[in-house]
């Protein structure tokens, strides 16, 4: 049995889809063709140079890597771990063989059933070391290093936890679909960098020290915060409204939730009563863990009033106000700027 990074598009623009029909899809558009018939890489890969003859032998030997690894080398059984749009990973098992549909809409001709196992878990609960090998930018390749496959199957029986080895940088795809020698320039460094960060966020701030970070974080956009004391709150953490003394508007309800798991919709019906029963405007609901679909489900009908921080929303509104923070908790988080070269592929 195997772990696979799939990837839903370079953008995840087809999450949505792999997840409702419970498919993982070979999404190359060129290939139209039936794949079946193709017994190896290396007829794989003549079929790429045909589709693609002015692109570089490099590249197309490098996409008919990860062509034949959906093709020829997944099994019913394996595990498929796919990155989310929403900075979580989804992790699934793989229930049948190599498919093909003609005359689909593009890309859709390719693809193997799934059964999705878990969905949206934090990246803060995988090991830095797997973080790093699924930041790989390729869209499809074996995950092997350090016995990443028994560890990740291993979380299933502990919430979806891991316990963390030493770290080891992954590294290219080598032709059998692997991550093989150490390469950066093959690595998401803007992910493994936001990584970083939730790990250092969570370690200080986890529990009734979200709140304070929030608050923080809206004193730095201008509002005024009132923050409730320890205990049971009634579903107030903070208030906040613009203006010296907090009378401007919008004033703001907000309910901050620590928690690694998703958080389901009843603490979302009770911010919205909390909201009219203070003479709130608008609400914000953060959690760590991101959100269950039940509350996804409600942002058309409450998107004037109420907006949603997951793990990746909080690190992007701390970080926009970050040199606006106080001292103190800027040298509890500390960070600095650095330049990177972009991805050709970003």
């Amino acid at each position: 049995m195997a772990l696979w990074l799939t990837r839903s598009g370079r953008h995840c623009e087809y999450e949505t889809k792999f997840l409702d029909e419970g498919r993982i899809y070979l999404t190359f558009r060129e290939l139209d063709q039936d794949l079946s018939t193709r017994q190896s890489r290396q007829e794989v890969f003549d079929l790429m140079q045909s589709c693609n003859p002015n692109a570089p032998e490099a590249s197309n030997r490098q996409f008919s890597s990860q062509v034949w690894s959906f093709v020829g080398r997944m099994a019913p059984g394996d595990w498929v771990a796919m990155p989310s749009k929403r900075k979580t990973i989804h992790l699934g098992e793989i229930t049948g063989g190599y498919e093909f549909v003609p005359g689909a809409q593009s890309p859709y001709y390719h693809f193997r059933t799934v059964r999705w196992l878990e969905t949206d878990i934090p990246r803060t609960n995988f090991d830095q070391d797997i973080l790093l090998s699924l930041g790989a930018f390729t869209t499809i390749c074996q995950i092997k290093r350090n016995e990443a496959e028994q560890r990740v199957r291993a979380m299933q029986d502990s919430q979806w936890r891991a316990v963390a080895p030493a770290l080891v940088l992954p590294g290219d795809e080598g032709e059998d679909g692997t991550l093989d020698e150490a390469a950066a320039d093959d690595i998401d460094l803007e992910q493994i960098a936001t990584d970083q960060i939730a790990r250092l966020i969570y370690s200080k701030y986890a529990g009734h020290g979200m709140e304070l970070l929030v608050e923080a974080i809206l004193q730095a956009k201008g509002f005024t915060t009132y923050h409730s004391e320890k205990g049971p709150d009634g579903g107030i953490d903070i208030l906040a409204a613009p203006d010296t003394l907090g009378f401007g508007h919008p004033r703001i309800c907000v309910q901050v939730k620590s928690q690694a798991s998703p958080l389901e919709r009843p603490v979302l019906d009770q911010l919205v009563g909390t909201m009219q029963h203070v003479g709130a405007d608008q609400g914000l609901l953060v959690c760590w863990g991101g959100f269950k679909s039940s509350v996804k489900k409600e942002l058309p009908r409450l998107f004037f009033k109420v907006r949603l921080w997951d793990q990746s929303e909080l690190i992007e509104q701390f970080l926009s106000a970050y040199d606006r923070l106080d001292d103190d908790l800027r040298a509890e988080l500390p960070l600095k700027r650095m330049w990177a070269v972009t991805s050709q592929s970003g």
